[in-house]
């Protein structure tokens, strides 16, 4: 999971303020950007994302386009869709802030105030807020145009320890009707006018509403090993073993480790720094930088895959950096499959994200959860 890497293109796009947003094409036009291995994989021979200028002559791989069928553009609900939820109705946002009676509860159950209370870009709430909250201990609350909850805290104030268990608390009060997708912790440092966050970042999302592909394929006795913030997304269910990271390079180095051990099931990859990092930053040189260090990170990747083996490249939404936007863009996303028993095809645009679950669950032999297609024979060898 490429994190925020949409591709354009989705016919709905102006419903949400996004129309003309691809971030893939932006990406094309940093200095910074080069991909031979993603390009050789098909990326660009996706006609969706408008890039055929840069297609490979001969692709290795099997490329196409998946469209969103869930209303929204967040992280949990495209996640959702991926694994086989679709979600009909978008999760709660609050332009205008949290109700005052949720904030005073909050408040009481933590023994501390909170401070703005508005839909804030991260950096920019901890510069405007971050004096104020060394200077009274209270929480810094904000939310975005997704269904989140975040609260920051300095590390010297409030322990990230302990502004997990208020998130955790939080998550109790945030259900029914004030459902939010995620609540998130946001750990800062430093002094006014050189506040930082950290790499200690939590997410405390929503149960899914019903099965996911990792539910599938554990109940079938077989491995789900997921890596970066999955874990956090899917509440920890349908999950053998789960690897924490911090940041790309973390989830990169894990990546390359888990394809030299032989398992039997699904690995869920999230690299977030694609989103965290660069995208709402409307960083371009920065996002194309690191897609070019994952690249690299692929071109090690890709030999070490065996004979069964099947590699999913995808994204959850887009997060368009050289929009005037900071928040995540309604975007289709890109699909590329590699293997040994992979053929090189155009599988289309697909409608719906979920038939990456439908694809897994038939190569699997588990139960499709969702209403997604598969599309392995068409990717496949008979």
């Amino acid at each position: 999971m490429l994190d925020s890497l949409g591709i354009g293109g989705m016919p709905d796009a102006a419903d949400y303020g996004d129309e003309g947003s691809n971030t893939l094409r932006s990406l094309t036009l940093s200095g910074e950007l080069s991909v031979p291995n993603l390009r050789s994989l098909g990326l660009f021979n996706i006609p969706a994302a408008g890039l055929l200028s840069m297609a490979a002559d001969s692709p290795c791989g099997a490329y196409g386009a998946l469209s969103e069928l869930s209303r929204g553009k967040d992280t949990t609900v495209g996640h959702w869709e991926i694994a086989g939820i679709v979600s009909p109705s978008p999760l709660p946002t609050y332009p205008n802030g949290f109700p005052a009676a949720l904030l005073e509860e909050f408040s009481r159950i933590t023994g501390r105030g909170w401070l703005c209370n508005l839909p804030y870009s991260g950096t920019e709430v901890i510069r405007d807020y971050g004096e104020e909250h060394l200077k009274t201990g209270k929480l810094i609350i904000y939310t975005s145009a997704d269904s989140v909850f975040q609260i920051a805290a300095h590390e010297e104030i409030v322990p990230p320890e302990t502004l997990y268990e208020y998130c955790a608390a939080a998550r109790r009060l945030l259900c029914g009707e004030n459902g939010v997708g995620r609540v998130i912790a946001r750990p800062f440092e430093g002094g006014p006018g050189s506040f930082v966050r950290t790499a200690n970042r939590r997410d405390f999302s929503i149960q899914p509403p019903g099965t996911t592909i990792l539910d599938a394929v554990k109940d079938a006795g077989m491995d789900v090993i997921s890596v970066g913030k999955i874990r956090d997304i899917f509440a920890g269910r349908g999950i053998t073993e789960a690897i924490i990271t911090h940041g790309n390079a973390e989830g990169e180095k894990a990546l390359t480790e888990l394809a030299k051990r032989d398992f039997n099931g699904l690995c869920f990859v999230n690299l977030v720094d694609f989103d965290m990092l660069y995208g709402h930053r409307n960083d371009v040189d920065g996002y194309a930088a690191a897609l070019t260090r994952f690249d690299r990170t692929l071109g090690e990747l890709l030999p070490l895959f065996g004979e069964d083996d099947m590699l999913l490249l995808t994204a959850d939404h887009g997060c368009d950096p050289a929009t005037p936007s900071t928040d995540h863009s309604r975007e289709r996303v890109f699909l590329i499959a590699y293997g040994k028993r992979i053929i090189p095809a155009d599988i289309g645009i697909r409608s719906s994200f979920s038939d990456i679950a439908a694809t897994i669950a038939e190569s699997l032999g588990c139960k499709n959860p969702g209403p997604g297609t598969s599309f392995l024979s068409a990717i496949t060898r008979g």
